[in-house]
């Protein structure tokens, strides 16, 4: 139990990167990893005379995630000019929107040990994407790389409903997790299509007023969010135990020295003086496009976890953990389709050996070298007993390594079927107890754990064939 006299208060402004083919107010490209500068256009650059024009795609994008987290959506939403000053912003403004979002009230529910706890979200907003500065191989220049400016991004702010880093990092997951779901962002956070803002505060605990917040920009990893945050609250407690005050400003992390250090004086948004841009119609959205919208949601995580456990009789932790990405909930449900198997076996093989495999060579479920029929053919020799458990793994990782390979093709091959003859394994388990008449007092005596000893004895003679079920309920027989 937290005893501190301190409370935390943390809103999360989470910028995700729609995917779309080409950018919100232009048709260059979006793609990652072009040559710098190459995908950026006259619009892009901010050059004379040139008008944006809003993609459609962006903006169904937007009303698609509204409506997943049953928010308000705006029927009359404005673009407007977010003036401020810097080198990758040609323009000297960014589009974005402030006083009528395109998104309004909605919420998220997070489940953190064991308790569920619903988030609020404030808002939505459109908004474009700015340059990119390069500081490195310039010998004390900086470089300007335009290819991401005006790239659409959907800016999801939350309340500050958040009392920890771990319900931070929560929300944050729960937000990717829906957002990829929904596939309007690809959720890469490596690539800058999915990073964060954290605002940060402390106060009394028991106190109605917020304290002073600080905010830290860009931060682009689930770990870093956590300690991130973790570091800015104990920074902010130390300052005012010891008598000073926080100041409103901006910080970066630093991760290399898992720190936040201040970047500039924290703005309002009086600073960057707003007004409606007057190249940019106001949107208006009828109800026929939101019933459109709405009914091609695909099945949303929470729904398709309450899901799993009722249909398949799944645990808590084994539904959450196959629903977490939508490739893997497809996978699992075409593995049980491909077989009459018991889902539960399906569930133990998807969560442990293949999680484990793709984690090992840092595979999406997608990009998986086995596929759901592959795995299935495999599931179906382990329940007919045509192979053991500890076989079935050795027959996995051939499986994994030879795509055009088979489980009935591997254990063929390699004449790996399971011994059920119980004369056969009879013979082996006579020698065995024979040869071991200590550890067979000692197992009468009263040493239940020397089982164990006969069991892998006898697996071992056997090269892992024989039937588990048969070799135990012999050994227990003859060693009464």
């Amino acid at each position: 139990m937290n005893n501190s006299p301190w409370e935390t208060v943390i809103g999360l402004e989470i910028h995700t990167q729609l995917a779309t083919h080409s950018k919100i107010f232009s048709g260059a490209a979006t793609a990652y990893g072009a040559e710098a500068n190459t995908q950026a256009c006259a619009v892009d650059l901010g050059m004379p005379g040139v008008l944006p024009v809003l993609n459609q795609e962006a903006v169904h994008k937007a009303i698609t995630f509204g409506l997943a987290i049953e928010a308000e959506i705006a029927p009359y939403s404005v673009f407007a000019r977010k003036n401020y000053f810097y080198p990758d912003l040609p323009k000297g403004y960014q589009i974005s929107q402030l006083d009528h979002p395109i998104v309004g009230k909605g919420y998220l529910d997070i489940d953190l040990d064991g308790d569920t706890k619903r988030i609020g979200i404030t808002r939505a907003h459109l908004e474009e994407d700015a340059g990119k500065s390069l500081h490195e191989n310039f010998h004390g220049y900086s470089g300007i790389d335009l290819n991401r400016a005006g790239t659409p991004l959907l800016e999801i702010v939350s309340e500050p409903d958040l009392r920890s880093a771990k319900e931070a990092v929560a929300y944050m997951r729960k937000v990717h997790e829906l957002v990829r779901y929904l596939e309007i962002c690809d959720g890469n956070m490596q690539e800058g299509s999915f990073r964060c803002d954290a605002n940060v505060s402390v106060r009394p605990k028991g106190q109605a007023a917020f304290g002073t917040r600080t905010e830290i920009k860009n931060i682009n990893s689930f770990k870093f969010v956590e300690k991130a945050i973790n570091y800015e609250v104990e920074r902010q407690i130390e300052i005012i135990e010891n008598g000073g005050r926080i100041i409103q400003e901006t910080r970066l992390y630093d991760a290399n020295k898992d720190e936040t250090r201040p970047m500039r004086s924290k703005e309002e948004a009086n600073d960057y003086r707003y007004f409606p841009d007057p190249d940019l119609l106001p949107v208006r959205l009828d109800d026929h496009l939101k019933a459109q919208l709405k009914a091609a949601l695909p099945e949303l995580p929470g729904a398709k976890k309450q899901r799993f456990q009722t249909q398949y009789q799944l645990e808590h932790d084994s539904a959450q953990a196959l629903t977490s990405s939508r490739p893997m909930a497809d996978y699992f449900e075409e593995v049980v389709q491909h077989t009459a198997l018991e889902p539960k076996l399906c569930a133990n093989w998807l969560t442990g050996e293949l999680t484990a495999a793709l984690n090992k060579a840092d595979l999406d479920i997608q990009d998986a070298p086995l596929s759901a029929a592959r795995l299935a053919g495999l599931l179906q020799r382990i329940s007919d007993q045509t192979i053991s458990g500890k076989i079935a793994k050795h027959v996995f990782d051939s499986l994994w390594q030879h795509p055009d390979s088979t489980a009935d093709s591997i254990i063929a091959e390699q004449g790996l079927t399971q011994i059920t003859d119980s004369n056969a394994i009879e013979a082996i388990i006579d020698k065995i107890i024979a040869d071991n008449p200590d550890q067979v007092e000692q197992y009468r005596s009263g040493k239940d754990k020397v089982f164990a000893f006969f069991v892998g004895q006898v697996m071992k003679a056997m090269q892992g064939k024989a039937n588990p079920t048969e070799v135990n309920k012999m050994l227990l027989a003859k060693l009464k």
